[in-house]
């Protein structure tokens, strides 16, 4: 099989079912397989799905345990020369996966790639290719950690050669929304932290295939529509999702950074601390 495609959904029933149907249409050329790992919904998310695309695999949780886990679940199953980890808002042309495959085929140096973003109303979203928020980029500053990044665009951002929106390049980190990852790679890598329960595993296992000797690409000859339906609650359990998330990553890699292979085309890394 040439595509496992993996949606993590909560309580996403509306843009799920628009999601799916662009897969259909975009999958009509492809050997794939779906898995929609539902994680606790209560809109009906699970029966839509089985309704109306039955030939997709669902995975549904009582209890939302995080997307890394959910994911994992998902790939230990999965048949696909390559892995596909979509959101369940968004909205991908009929090209989409033929396009990337197509370019990870002919780059086998490759570990995984990202393509362009634009939300409904056409506009570019510049974490297609940046693929980190301002404040991973902020935590990264702050920590040192920023350097090991050269390709994340943290400080000059008005330098001329970065990465322009319909250049294909070389990237540090793969944006969550849009992953599309090669199978071998993962088997080496190991699948994500599940230590990272909504937020920080694209950052973590971006990292590790740079680790591992492999490029992260980010493929603009094709485009996805991001919706960004997620609903984000600025509570007590946000900030310990997403600033917790920084503090497992400076945990992992801060005092005892791992080198990075020196692969083709990659800067060799050193350890912050020896």
């Amino acid at each position: 099989m040439k595509l496992s495609v993996i949606v993590i959904n909560h309580n996403l029933c509306h843009m799920l079912r628009h999601t799916l149907g662009a897969l259909v249409d975009a999958g009509k050329h492809i050997d794939y397989e779906v898995f929609m790992v539902d994680n606790a919904s209560t809109d009906g998310s699970v029966d839509m799905v089985r309704e109306e695309f039955p030939q997709f695999h669902i995975i549904a949780h009582s209890k939302n345990e995080g997307y890394a886990k959910a994911c994992n679940e998902a790939i230990t199953l999965a048949k696909g020369q390559y892995v596909l980890l979509v959101n369940p808002d968004i909205i991908q042309s009929k090209k989409t996966l033929e396009r990337t495959i197509e370019f990870m085929d002919i780059h086998t140096d490759a570990g995984g790639l990202g393509t362009r973003m634009i939300t409904p109303q056409g506009r570019f979203l510049p974490e297609s290719n940046r693929g980190l928020t301002e404040a991973w980029a902020n935590f990264f500053k702050l920590t040192g950690l920023a350097k090991y990044f050269p390709k994340s665009r943290l400080y000059d951002r008005n330098r001329k050669d970065w990465v322009e929106e319909f250049q294909t390049s070389e990237i540090d980190v793969i944006n969550g929304a849009f992953m599309l990852l090669r199978r071998s790679v993962l088997s080496e890598t190991g699948l994500f932290d599940e230590r990272f329960f909504m937020y920080g595993h694209d950052v973590d296992l971006s990292y590790r295939i740079r680790l591992a000797g492999y490029k992260n690409y980010y493929f603009p000859k094709t485009y996805i529509i991001n919706f960004k339906q997620e609903k984000v609650k600025f509570n007590w359990q946000y900030i310990k999702d997403y600033y917790g998330a920084m503090i497992i990553f400076a945990t992992k890699y801060l005092f005892k950074l791992p080198e990075v292979k020196a692969a083709e085309g990659i800067p060799q890394l050193t350890s912050v601390a020896s």
